[in-house]
């Protein structure tokens, strides 16, 4: 029942050069190797069944070895040969009737045929060759097997009738409808095709009045916590009005008239005034624009989940920057998935905890499973995916400090800062301190937060000095070593200062 690989080894003693077939049979996947060379590679998962593959190879005069693998995924062990016939002295029948037959009535594919059968006897040159195209084609198709396909749709040659269903029911077609866009909106011009094509088309013309004001408005959200138009969802009449409708419009025209370049618009609103004024906010502007509608001052709102847990590995030194491959399993509670598995049939039925660089990649590379999501995202409004959400919803819980505080991810991100501190900071606390504080927050502490950090850090040591098992403790949490240079007392005592200073508001928040 357990995955295994199996070698079966022979020496062929041949009086000539010969070819021989061999019949196969495997459980499961299965490789032939002749003399060193790969001649067969077919990696399945199956039953065994006798002679269901075939493979000819080419013997050389003396001893030859061959050398099959056989490896089973899963069930019974088994694999089948035999020798399906060798051709030595004489000519194979085929090759005989073609020899018989008048050299004008041949065919391209007969004269390839003799060609081939020709060099396979006689030319050393073209067996290795003919070797290292079979181990090509075998790699080509293993490398394909391993790229994922996916589904795309192609419009029909002739679109089939659609018609409206009375009542909803599929046996009681009613009036034939054909595609269109909705009315209230500036018609589709009639030299477009009515397929997804056209709709491109239209939804980018310089009539369309929503795709570009959409557009520019949620990249504001994503600036300043919330849109020119606050339901980024919905413009419709249900959704909120525009704050400043000229300034959207403005912006809708600049990205459309601008290629529809986005990284020129980020641009335009990271450098812009209102952008960059200070987040502080006076008496009298809390008092009369509480949630800075007005944009009197810069934005301030906590980040996403999964920017939170990015920026605390960031600061950590610890966040892997690869992009794309396939999604990881970082850190989670146990028992999260296996409360919702319905058996084996099913996928991402058991938690399994990746190592290594993956515990470190990026949030946007977490393996999501919707019934049961990262808790550390969700505590934070990350929404389950179930449906498009355009704006979460921002919440502040007692739950989130307590992920902060005690997640092996953030207590791990606290101690690999607590050692940026301490081999970056130089070798007074204040010093260590002052540079852990910048790595986080990019500004120096004020002497009253300096104060409260370096008594934490005397207690913190005078606590681990004296209590060898809660360092040892604090600092095996999370998969990677801990710095063994560093007593372990002072490396824990700086881990709480760093744990400290990754919870404050300032760090998971945008100022």
């Amino acid at each position: 029942g357990m995955v295994a690989a199996n070698y079966l080894y022979r020496e062929i003693n041949a009086r000539t050069a010969r070819r021989m077939e061999l019949a196969l049979g495997s459980n499961d996947s299965i490789k032939v190797w002749l003399n060193g060379a790969v001649v067969h590679d077919n990696n399945v998962q199956r039953q065994l069944k006798p002679s269901e593959d075939r493979v000819t190879i080419h013997l050389r005069e003396g001893t030859n070895h061959l050398m099959m693998k056989v490896v089973n995924y899963g069930g019974a062990f088994a694999y089948y040969f035999r020798n399906a016939g060798e051709d030595f002295s004489e000519v194979p029948p085929e090759i005989e009737a073609l020899l018989a037959r008048d050299a004008s009535t041949l065919t391209a594919k007969d004269d390839r045929t003799l060609r081939d059968y020709y060099r396979g006897q006689f030319s050393s040159e073209w067996q290795e060759l003919n070797t290292q195209l079979g181990k090509a084609t075998a790699d080509r198709d293993a490398l394909e097997k391993e790229i994922p396909t996916t589904m795309v749709m192609n419009e029909m040659e002739n679109p089939r009738e659609t018609h409206i269903m009375k009542r909803g029911q599929y046996d009681q077609p009613g009036e034939v409808v054909s595609p269109a866009t909705p009315a209230f909106l500036p018609a589709m011009p009639e030299d477009l095709p009515r397929n997804r094509l056209g709709l491109a088309k239209w939804l980018v013309s310089d009539q369309h009045p929503l795709m570009t004001r959409v557009t520019v408005n949620r990249f504001w959200q994503r600036y300043f916590g919330q849109g020119i138009v606050r339901t980024t969802e919905d413009f419709g009449v249900q959704g909120a009005r525009p704050s400043h409708p000229k300034l959207l419009d403005w912006l809708a025209v600049e990205f459309r008239e601008g290629g529809w370049d986005i990284k020129a618009m980020q641009r335009l609103i990271v450098t812009s005034a209102t952008y960059k004024q200070s987040s502080a906010a006076s008496p009298e502007h809390a008092e009369q624009d509480p949630e800075n509608i007005l944009l009197a001052r810069g934005p301030r709102f906590r980040m996403d989940g999964e920017m939170v847990r990015d920026n605390a590995l960031a600061i950590a030194g610890l966040l892997h920057a690869e992009i794309g491959g396939p999604s990881v399993k970082p850190y989670q509670p146990p028992g999260i998935w296996e409360e919702v598995a319905y058996g084996a049939s099913f996928t991402a039925q058991r938690f399994t905890q990746d190592s290594g660089e993956d515990l470190y990649r990026r949030s946007m590379y977490t393996f999501w499973k919707r019934q049961a999501p990262p808790p550390g995202m969700i505590v934070f409004d990350a929404p389950n995916r179930e449906t498009c959400t355009v704006s979460r919803a921002r919440s502040n819980t007692p739950l989130q400090a307590l992920v902060l505080m005690n997640d092996p991810q953030f207590v791990e991100a606290a101690r690999k800062l607590a050692e940026r501190m301490i081999r970056e900071g130089g070798d007074t606390p204040e010093a260590r301190i002052t540079r852990g504080f910048c790595l986080a927050t990019a500004r120096q502490p004020k002497e009253a937060e300096l104060a409260v950090l370096l008594r934490t850090l005397d207690k913190g040591t005078a606590e681990y000095a004296a209590d060898a098992g809660s360092a040892a403790s604090l600092l095996g949490v999370g998969d990677s070593e801990a710095d063994a240079a560093i007593p372990p007392a002072e490396l824990a005592a700086y881990t709480l200062v760093a744990n400290l200073i990754l919870n404050l508001d300032e760090v998971i928040s945008k100022n």
